[in-house]
């Protein structure tokens, strides 16, 4: 197709990733300044400040850190080892990604909060007057992130070591080399990039972290739960120098752990990965069973909790261990009370307007970044890959400070406090997701096979349906369902920029949580855990119907 009418297509692509994720960014980064440096001054000479931002960093550091210490180990034991129970944990492993962020720390506050079961179990247990703990500040925190973020790694390092040449450990075996020499010298290395990955996704993520530090930090606050307060006590400006903070670690993080990753290359030809080995101690045989049913009811005990709370009777539940009193009145009055529906509405309906308008920008996006040499496409894939090195809170409060008025000649319309800026919210942060899934797939395919069909007479738009859109079809699917999934279940971006009218189910949650409705919140829980396995399974089946035509 000739370039002219590519631009056709590109321009409107291009205002729309400038529009949406760039002007808001400047927005908050010249609101920074809006008071020359007055708000920067203040930011350095604020102890809250200063020990939010080290804050941070300790906890997304000793979170990549714990969750490396569970997830490497995991990832060796279940591809490397055969034992009774493997299939069982492997299915489990990845369970807690199933979990939404406020839902994971709610099941967290039922279980080991101060209140929590285990906690009450173990006080009963031992005879102590007072709870053995209480699940509050940084230790909280990084705790709940080992349990989420674990699976990042376990998912990165299993991968490596499904397409891991075995033959490297032999021939290092067969000089002499130790097991502990082979790992450290060979394996570890040649998993460099799984590593690095799964450690600059986990970092990222607890960089933006706000569900745990906001339920569980106590009067600890990280740099993401410190914009919020600063912005509901009025400080804009301090907000925005927050935000600029956060957003600059962010994207400085993105690139110190690009550059590790790139330091050194590795490339493996052999015979593949080793197959699995038995256990040969009797002893771990009898105890590798015992073990993984541990290890599984520790997987699965969060989403046990959730179900079990979500039949409790609010109010009934008070100094037991488990709920004294059982009843389905939680999710009736879901159905039939329209103010506790209407969460449920909003979150299901600007979900799905958010990754329809994700699969199809992104799709044009990643087809102009692969199949084409259209000015500005390395623009375009800076820009779609730009909202994953910015928090979600960065995020939030760009929109916030750009949507807040109707101003065309600026390019600013009023969207705060309507219906439509969560649904934008959810689109900007999600492409990332989408455009690189639909990438992957774009890439796969021979652009060859395009040009067979131009030269043939097909028209473009029959081209991208009969070739272009078939070849993407998997990263769409993929991509919208983890889309989906982000959208249905978020809190960061819906607590800066959520009202009464367009709340989301996250925020019913809170809001029953400040209430002390434990079972009422725990039932929107079980709903949102629910349709994050509908979406879930919707996209398998459209992807196994696709397969099979």
């Amino acid at each position: 197709m000739r370039t002219p009418r590519l631009l056709w297509i590109a321009i409107p692509v291009l205002a729309v990733l400038l529009w949406t994720v760039v002007f808001p960014s400047v927005n908050v980064i010249v609101g920074s300044f809006g008071a020359g440096l007055a708000d920067w001054r203040a930011f350095a000479s604020n102890p809250s400040d200063r020990d939010a931002t080290w804050a941070t960093l300790v906890v997304s550091v000793w979170s990549v850190i714990t969750a490396m210490l569970i997830g490497v180990p995991l990832a060796f034991a279940l591809t490397r080892i055969e034992f009774a129970g493997r299939r069982l944990l492997s299915a489990v492993a990845v369970l807690p990604a199933a979990l939404p962020p406020l839902v994971g720390v709610l099941a967290f506050l039922f279980l080991y909060g101060e209140s929590g079961v285990f906690t009450r179990s173990v006080q009963q247990l031992f005879g102590l007057a007072e709870p053995p703990w209480t699940l509050t500040g940084l230790p909280a925190v990084i705790f709940v992130h080992a349990y989420t973020m674990y699976v990042y790694v376990y998912l990165f390092v299993a991968a490596g070591l499904e397409r891991y040449d075995y033959a490297l450990d032999e021939a290092a075996a067969g000089l002499g080399a130790s097991r502990a020499m082979v790992l450290r010298r060979v394996t570890l290395p040649m998993l460099t990039p799984a590593l690095a990955g799964a450690a600059l996704l986990v970092f990222m993520s607890a960089l933006g972290s706000f569900s745990a530090p906001y339920v569980f930090g106590g009067g600890r606050r990280v740099l993401a739960t410190q914009i919020l307060a600063s912005k509901l006590n009025g400080a804009e400006g301090l907000a925005y120098v927050e935000t600029t903070v956060l957003a600059i670690a962010a994207v400085l993080a993105l690139l110190l752990f690009r550059w590790l990753e790139g330091r050194r290359q590795y490339t493996a030809v052999g015979k593949g990965r080793a197959p699995r080995v038995a256990i040969r101690s009797a002893a771990w045989r009898r105890a590798a069973p015992v073990l993984a049913t541990t290890l599984v009811l520790v997987l699965i005990l969060p989403h046990l909790m959730v179900a079990l709370v979500a039949f409790a009777r609010d109010g009934a539940w008070t100094t037991q261990i488990l709920p004294p009193e059982y009843t389905l009145d939680n999710f009736r009055r879901l159905a039939t009370q329209s103010e506790l529906w209407r969460p449920i509405t909003n979150s299901v309906s600007m979900a799905l307007i958010a990754t329809l308008a994700n699969l199809v920008v992104c799709f044009l996006a990643a087809y102009l970044i692969v199949l084409t040499k259209v000015p500005g496409r390395r623009l375009m894939q800076l820009l779609v890959i730009l909202p994953w090195a910015i928090p979600a809170t960065a995020i939030a409060l760009g929109l916030a400070a750009t949507f807040n008025r109707n101003d065309p000649l600026t390019g600013r319309v009023l969207l705060v406090g309507t219906f439509w800026i969560l649904p934008l919210a959810y689109f900007v942060r999600n492409i990332p997701i989408v455009a690189g899934a639909v990438e992957a797939s774009l890439r796969q395919m021979d652009p060859s096979v395009q040009d067979a069909a131009r030269g043939l007479g097909a028209s473009w738009w029959l081209t991208v349906r009969r070739i272009v859109l078939p070849a993407a079809r998997p990263g769409l699917i993929a991509g919208g369902m983890l889309a989906a999934v982000a959208a249905v279940g978020e809190f960061v971006a819906s607590i800066v920029l959520s009202t009464h009218s367009n709340r989301p189910i996250s925020m019913e949650i809170l809001s029953q949580l400040r209430d002390f409705a434990f079972g009422t919140a725990a039932a929107y829980s079980l709903l949102l855990i629910l349709l994050v396995l509908a979406i879930t399974a919707s996209a398998r089946w459209a992807e196994g119907r696709w397969l099979s035509q």
